[in-house]
């Protein structure tokens, strides 16, 4: 394998902490290009200085000074705002962009990258949640491959390499079911932010660990998954497995099921995005099978968890209602992060959110970022309604 110079959008999150930890682990085949951050500056001078990096990028302008100051007398070069994140990724050193920045604001950049030609280790749900009709269509004008970094999705990519061209007929998305997999719809109404955030298996940052809670995460994946292996909605299946060793399975026509299993540890996904098609070595805990015990399966609850089927109606309603979704569901889920609003309140406003969006059958990029403004105002006015 050739070295390839990375570029990591949202590197201070825990997709972009782990992937530098993947990186440092083979500094031999990649260096660091360009790393982003939002608001995390110190984070930011520290990874820029430990992978002497040649360009970071804060999009909080108001904190370029303290990130230009430690940088730029070591040779680093800085800027400052989302525009600049959009210019660089595609610059000619740069062979892989990792798309790892949280909701919406992934999608510009992404798409800038795509238009560069640049192959895309895709973390950012919401690019194709909200744009999925306009991202794949790019990607397929420039040949640029989506490579999955959700591990779901790492999973039935995988799976579909072993499949030898042979078509699927079903996806089988695991779902751990999230912190509140046991809880009555009652419990749920009384949980705080602090309940949310306590996922029994995966370790991710606040705004996805809700969306887990709500199982709106698992909505995005199954749109996210429409679009990169051309499903249709009704052929993904999504499937509760708590111990979250299944990572997702594909199905074939005579019943046969592959599956891609291992810990839950998003740096295997991470690496294999990076490194594609090769496999390297990695410092990570390898299964043993002799320990594992039973792996358990259940149906999920749509009663307790509406947020699933938002998801499945949104896609099934086309257009821009996904993108209103998930520009609802950001809005709805800062405000319980911040204890405004109850946990079963986050449903109530996507869904009145939803129904406001335009009917737009073949939206444009001027359209998602319109869509996306519009629905985050509309959400924004439901909030009072629903502070506690």
């Amino acid at each position: 394998m050739e070295k390839r110079r990375v570029a990591i959008l949202g590197s201070t999150g825990s997709i972009g902490r782990q992937a530098l930890d993947v990186i440092a682990q083979h500094r031999e085949l990649f260096d660091v290009e360009l790393l982003t951050a939002n608001n995390s500056s110190e984070l930011l001078i520290r990874q820029a200085l430990e992978f002497d990096v040649n360009n970071v990028v804060i999009c909080n302008e108001e904190k370029y000074g303290e990130v230009a100051g430690a940088l730029q007398p070591e040779g680093i070069k800085v800027f400052a705002g989302m525009d600049s994140v959009c210019d660089l990724v595609t610059a000619d050193n740069i062979d892989i962009v990792l798309t790892a920045m949280v909701g919406f604001s992934g999608l510009r950049p992404t798409m800038a990258a795509i238009g560069a030609g640049k192959p895309i280790a895709l973390a950012n749900k919401e690019t194709l949640v909200a744009g999925g009709p306009a991202v794949t269509a790019l990607a397929r004008e420039k040949n640029v491959p989506l490579l999955p970094v959700d591990s779901e999705h790492s999973a039935i990519f995988q799976c579909l390499m072993a499949a030898a061209g042979n078509r699927i007929t079903r996806i089988h998305l695991t779902a751990s079911g999230g912190p509140f997999r046991t809880w009555t719809r009652e419990q749920m109404s009384r949980a705080t932010s602090a309940d949310a955030l306590k996922h029994p298996q995966w370790n991710m940052g606040a705004k996805i660990t809700v969306d887990s809670a709500t199982m709106m995460n698992k909505g995005f994946e199954m749109i996210e998954a429409k679009w990169l292996f051309d499903m249709k909605p009704e052929d993904i299946r999504i499937v509760i497995h708590p111990q979250s060793i299944i990572h997702s399975m594909i199905e074939f026509a005579d019943g046969a099921v592959l599956a891609q299993m291992g810990h839950p540890d998003m740096r295997e996904p991470i690496q294999f995005a990076l490194s594609f098609p090769e496999r390297l070595s990695l410092n990570n805990r390898k299964l043993d099978f002799a320990q594992l015990g039973s792996l358990s399966f259940e149906e999920p609850d749509y009663d307790r968890f509406p947020c699933l089927g938002l998801a499945f109606d949104a896609i099934g309603r086309g257009g821009v209602v996904p993108c209103a979704m998930n520009a609802a569901n950001e809005v709805a889920v800062a405000a319980f992060l911040q204890d405004r609003i109850a946990f079963d309140a986050i449903p109530e406003i996507v869904s009145r959110t939803m129904d406001m969006a335009p009917r737009i059958s073949s939206p444009s990029v001027d359209d998602i970022l319109e869509t996306n403004e519009e629905s985050l105002g509309a959400a924004v006015r439901l909030l009072p309604e629903y502070e506690l």
